[in-house]
C-alpha cells in the first residue's frame, strides 16, 4: 500500500493539570526530517518525542507542535520571607527607641514590606508529563498516516491506470515493429538496385548499411525490458515499504529505453505512441515525488 508524504495530524490529552495539544504536518521531502516546536519548559521531551514521530514516518519533512495549558485553576504558593521580616520588625523596633515613637509595628506593616510575601507557582515535573504527551503525539502521529495513507490509496490508483495505458502504448510499438522492419528492408532493397545499376557494388558500403538496419530495426530488447519495467513498478506500488526512490529510478529506466525505441525505429506510428509515453512517464514522475 503506498503511502503519501504529506498530511496532518492532531492530537490532545490531559493530566497533571495540564492539558496537551499535538499537531503534525508533513510535507514532500528527500529524506526524513522531524522539526519540533514547544515550550521550553518542555524541552527535555523533545528527543523522545521526535524517536516516536520516526517509528511511522520514514520519508518527508514533519514539522510538530507542542503546547500545553493549564487544564484547571491553580493557585500560587504564598511564602512568608521570615528572615527578612524579622529585620523589618527589629529595624523598626530600633529607630521608634531611638525617636521615642509610640505604637506598635503591626503585621499588616509587615506584610506591605517588599519581599516579605512572595508567590511562586507550584513546582511541576516535566517527566510526569510525558505519558500525556505521549498520548497526545500517539493520537496525532495516527492521523497523520491515516491521512497518508488514504492519499497514498489515491495515488495508486491513479498510477496503475497510467501504467495500464503505457502497457497499452508499448503493445502497439510491438505489434508496429515488424512492420517498420519490413518498411526499412525494402528501402534496403530500393538502394541496393540503384547501386547495382550504377555500377559495381561497394562492399564496404553494403555491410555497412546492413549493420546499420540490424541496428535500427531491432527494437525487441528494449520492449521486453519496458514490460520488466512496467511489472517491477506494480510489484512496488503493492509493497508495503518505502518505494518513492525505487520508482523514481524505474522511471528513469523506462524513458531511456522509450527514448532508445524513439531514435531506433524512426516511424510515425511508433513516434506518436512514444510522445504519448513520454507524457504519462511525466505525469507519473510529478505524483512519485509525492510518495514516501
Amino acid at each position: 500500500m503506498l503511502t503519501s508524504m504529506t498530511g496532518f495530524g492532531r492530537g490532545e490529552a490531559a493530566g497533571g493539570g495540564k492539558k496537551f495539544t499535538v499537531e503534525l504536518k508533513a510535507v514532500n521531502h528527500r529524506y526524513c526530517e522531524i522539526v519540533l516546536r514547544l515550550p521550553r519548559n518542555m524541552v527535555s521531551l523533545e528527543e523522545r518525542a521526535r524517536r516516536q514521530i520516526q517509528t511511522a514516518v520514514r520519508r518527508g519533512r514533519v514539522d510538530g507542535y507542542i503546547s500545553l495549558e493549564d487544564a484547571a485553576e491553580q493557585s500560587p504558593l504564598v511564602k512568608v520571607d521570615k528572615g527578612l521580616a524579622g529585620s523589618y520588625y527589629k529595624a523598626m523596633k530600633e529607630l521608634q527607641a531611638e525617636l521615642a515613637l509610640p505604637g506598635e509595628v503591626s503585621p499588616t506593616w509587615l506584610f506591605g514590606m517588599p519581599g516579605v510575601l512572595v508567590t511562586e507557582e507550584p513546582a511541576t515535573d516535566v517527566e510526569e508529563w510525558w505519558p500525556f504527551v505521549q498520548q497526545a503525539l500517539t493520537a496525532a502521529v495516527d492521523g497523520l498516516m491515516s491521512m497518508r495513507r488514504a492519499e497514498g490509496a489515491r495515488l495508486q490508483v491513479d498510477l496503475l491506470e497510467r501504467l495500464a495505458r503505457i502497457e497499452e502504448l508499448t503493445r502497439q510499438i510491438e505489434a508496429r515493429s515488424p512492420q517498420v522492419v519490413k518498411e526499412y528492408h525494402t528501402r534496403l532493397k530500393q538502394r541496393l538496385a540503384e547501386w547495382l545499376a550504377g555500377g559495381p557494388l561497394d562492399e564496404a558500403r553494403l555491410a555497412t548499411e546492413a549493420a546499420l538496419f540490424a541496428e535500427r530495426s531491432n527494437i525487441n530488447e528494449e520492449v521486453v525490458r519496458l514490460y520488466s519495467h512496467l511489472a517491477q513498478m506494480r510489484n512496488f506500488l503493492a509493497a508495503e515499504e518505502a518505494v518513492g526512490r525505487k520508482l523514481d529510478f524505474l522511471l528513469q529506466e523506462m524513458n531511456r529505453e522509450i527514448n532508445t525505441i524513439a531514435s531506433k525505429a524512426g516511424d510515425l506510428e511508433i513516434g506518436r505512441a512514444v510522445v504519448e509515453v513520454k507524457s504519462e512517464l511525466e505525469k507519473i514522475r510529478e505524483q512519485v515525488q509525492n510518495i514516501e
